[in-house]
């Protein structure tokens, strides 16, 4: 059930839904190997449309985030700090890149934003 709580703290409905998803991503990393074996690899054709739709959705959270308020841009910099990897824990390469790379789309998208009219 969601938290819909008007009183609640935006933020900590954040932190509530990341910590939902690392647990069940934590769910997820216990199963056993051989659930995976059953799973088929992709394709070529595949992995290329996988790769355009990742393109197209880049694109389009540049163009929503171009158009957001400051505090939404403030917030995608937060959740990029937010999985960045902490002092003593493994740096993983993939998470290191994550983080990057959506920093890197909000400021791909503040090179698009309008300049209000004064």
């Amino acid at each position: 059930m969601p938290d819909t709580d008007p009183l609640l703290d935006p933020s900590d409905l954040r932190r509530r839904a990341l910590s939902r998803w690392d647990n069940e991503g934590g769910a997820l990393a216990s199963m056993s190997h051989e659930t995976h074996a059953d799973v088929p690899d992709m394709t070529n054709a595949e992995l290329v449309q996988l790769r355009i739709r990742v393109i197209a959705l880049e694109n389009l959270m540049i163009a929503v985030l171009a158009e957001g308020s400051d505090r939404q841009l403030e917030v995608a910099r937060e959740m990029a700090d937010y999985i960045s990897p902490r002092p003593g824990f493994t740096q993983h390469p993939l998470t290191i890149q994550a983080a990057d790379h959506m920093t890197d789309l909000v400021d791909r998208a503040v090179h698009f934003r309008t300049v209000p009219a004064q």
